[in-house]
């Protein structure tokens, strides 16, 4: 997309799903050479960063300190695998860097860290992204600028007493060039979501945020609320993204529990042959 220029209207949904599929194979093929990894949230959240880097977002990997360019953060550092991979396809990174994911001394580890380039915050703190979005979003309007601030961050994280306390602040201060982006997958660290946080579409608009509701997983419902989500109307803007871990494997959707996946090398081979056949 070039750097000065919004984004269209309609989204090319066909050829944004092959780029959120070309993200999952990145994504297992990281994975691969080391038997381990944040896989099936990556897998999940495939289609949101594909529908962002390759359609809504305004940036140039060209130019990254640009100015007026949007702002994504990735609030659940631990999705770093997703995050690295579309950093990779969209210019960022070099494809041949993403093998050291995970390793001592790369500038890709497990947790997002502001040593990555394309990377705004730093991640894996759960609980603090949406409060500095808040910030950002207010700052980049006191100096005018037309730039929005997209910010992931997930059910999990509201659990936190932080997440509320931005969510008042967003709606008080009328940031409406912010958009939340919630991923309701379903699962934390140790097992489901339990904390009775439903329903989350509801309680998001009873604190002031323009909310929609979508398939997660589904291109034609992202790229229509994102494309709604650009109206300035003095209310922020929440996506409530209802996503399945391991999207695309079904193998790996069906685990119990998914939220750190290990794989042993003979699986590898069917997982990659299941991602092929669901694309």
């Amino acid at each position: 997309m070039p750097a000065t220029l919004a984004p269209p209207e309609t989204a090319d949904v066909a050829d944004l799903k092959d780029h959120a599929h070309q993200l999952r194979r990145l994504m297992m093929e990281m994975t691969r050479g080391k038997g381990e990894g944040y896989l099936a949230q990556g897998l999940g959240i495939a289609d949101t960063l594909a529908a962002l880097y390759f359609h809504e977002l305004r940036h140039d990997p060209a130019n990254p300190a640009w100015a007026a360019r949007d702002r994504f953060l990735l609030s659940t550092g631990h999705y770093s695998i997703a995050m690295y991979a579309v950093l990779a396809a969209s210019g960022y990174l070099d494809e041949d860097e993403l093998p050291t994911y995970g390793l001592n001394g790369s500038r890709l580890p497990m947790s997002t860290f502001d040593i990555t380039p394309g990377i705004d915050i730093v991640g894996g703190s759960l609980g603090q992204g949406l409060g500095q979005a808040v910030g950002m979003a207010l700052g980049l309007r006191l100096d005018g600028s037309p730039a929005r601030v997209f910010c992931e961050f997930s059910d999990g994280e509201l659990d936190e007493g932080s997440t509320w306390e931005a969510l008042m602040s967003g709606a008080t201060f009328g940031v409406d060039n912010l958009v939340a982006l919630v991923d309701c997958n379903g699962i934390q660290a140790d097992g489901p979501v339990t904390v009775a946080i439903e329903p989350v579409a509801d309680k998001l608009r009873a604190f002031g945020w323009d909310t929609r509701e979508v398939n997660g997983n589904d291109m034609q419902q992202l790229t229509d609320a994102l494309a709604a989500s650009r109206e300035q109307d003095g209310r922020p803007k929440a996506i409530v993204l209802r996503t399945t871990p391991g999207f695309g494997v079904p193998t790996i959707m069906a685990r119990p529990r998914a939220h750190f996946v290990r794989v042993s090398d003979d699986e590898w081979g069917d997982f990659m042959e299941e991602l092929e056949s669901n694309r």
